[in-house]
């Protein structure tokens, strides 16, 4: 596991922007839940669930390249070898 920095991991501005994106998915999700419960046809309901996936892979690619600037960077400028291992999961599962 990389060693903890003194730095704050996400910078503020970048924190707040995924917070904003997170609460807006959050209403997606909330408004694909009330879809069901008034019935509303299927190819809506997928429409809104790949609106859902889309904004989900938006905030994971911002989450993921802070991760490879400062996470990431940071313990392989500290020649943590562990660091190689934990890249190669994040790539792996993302990458999908």
């Amino acid at each position: 596991m990389p060693k903890k920095t003194d730095s704050p991991i996400y910078e503020d501005q970048l924190r707040e922007g995924l917070k904003s994106r997170l609460h807006r998915i959050e209403g997606q999700v909330r408004g694909v839940a009330k879809m069901l419960d008034d019935e509303r046809p299927c190819i809506e309901v997928l429409q809104q669930l790949a609106s859902v996936q889309a904004a989900l892979r938006g905030t994971t690619k911002s989450v993921l390249r802070n991760y490879l600037e400062r996470c990431a960077t940071d313990a392989i400028r500290s020649s943590d070898p562990a660091i190689y291992d934990e890249l190669m999961e994040a790539i792996y599962k993302f990458a999908k």
